[in-house]
């Protein structure tokens, strides 16, 4: 059985789902290794001073920035640490936003969250209230040391973290030299723009993903057998992963009065003096 990857709560307004967030994807490449041409033994790669030559051993190493060629600020393991979240293993729902308003170039890679014991109450609310108006979660997820922005959307029975880029990171497509203005600017007459048309119309299905293979890999993965089979030897090839099995339960926690909470907290409605903020409730 796949194990999780952490096991906490994915928290909006003041409901808190205890869940566990699982690998949404499953590498297919195949793996190689490196070989000595002469004798196809093996290739070792050492960890070497550049200077001297000698192998460092991995407690002799530590990281640093090369701020410029040859010189380096050393980053210790306390400033990593300084640098690092407070909050861990947590899917924090900052706010939602309706489910086309993200630009496809921002999503990089999903994940699935698995609700915990007695959580399915909570993890349903959310799910199906996501489905109904048509909105995604933008929250904050921290994966081992790292923070992560992240989305947050229903997918059939499951509550999908797709993690995301910052926008720092995409690159703005006007600073390439692309063909501005429309078709008429570039002399595309009224019937090739029609003909054109007519060959996507043509073209068009319904999209299903389990129409599309790798097929160099499958054509790789041929040859790899065929030579394994002229030295006598066979090997299997793992295509498929364990599927998790999860029970069902149920829960008594009040979702009512704590939406409610959360809607007057929003709302900012009390002209009361602020308490203190009590423990969120697990859902």
């Amino acid at each position: 059985m796949a194990r999780p990857i952490w096991t906490g709560n994915l928290s909006f307004g003041l409901l808190n789902v205890p869940v566990s967030l699982m690998s949404g994807t499953r590498s297919t490449d195949l793996s190689f290794r490196m070989l000595d041409a002469r004798d196809r033994k093996p290739i070792r790669f050492e960890r070497v001073n550049a200077d001297t030559g000698e192998e460092v051993p991995w407690k002799e190493i530590i990281k640093a920035f090369e701020y410029d060629k040859g010189s380096y600020v050393v980053i210790e393991k306390e400033d990593i640490a300084s640098a690092a979240p407070e909050t861990h293993e947590s899917v924090e729902i900052e706010t939602f936003v309706d489910e086309d308003a993200i630009d496809v170039r921002f999503f990089e890679k999903p994940y699935v969250l698995v609700p915990g014991k007695k959580a399915e109450k909570g993890y349903v609310l959310l799910r199906e209230t996501l489905k109904k108006a048509k909105k995604i979660g933008v929250a904050r997820v921290v994966i081992r040391t790292r923070e992560y922005l992240s989305a947050v959307m229903p997918l059939g029975d499951a509550l999908v973290l797709v993690l995301m880029r910052y926008p720092q990171e995409l690159v703005d497509p006007v600073e390439y030299k692309l063909p501005a203005g429309k078709a008429s600017t570039y002399r595309i007459a009224p019937k090739e723009l029609a003909m054109a048309t007519q060959l996507v119309d043509s073209m068009a299905s319904k999209w299903n993903p389990e129409d599309y293979h790798d097929e160099f890999r499958t054509r790789l993965s041929e040859i790899i057998r065929k030579r394994i089979k002229q030295k006598g030897k066979t090997t299997k090839v793992l295509d498929e992963a364990e599927d998790a099995a999860e029970g069902t339960a149920t829960n008594v926690v009040d979702f009512v009065s704590l939406l409610q909470k959360s809607l007057g907290e929003k709302g900012g409605k009390s002209t009361k003096p602020a308490k203190s903020a009590k423990p969120r409730k697990s859902a």
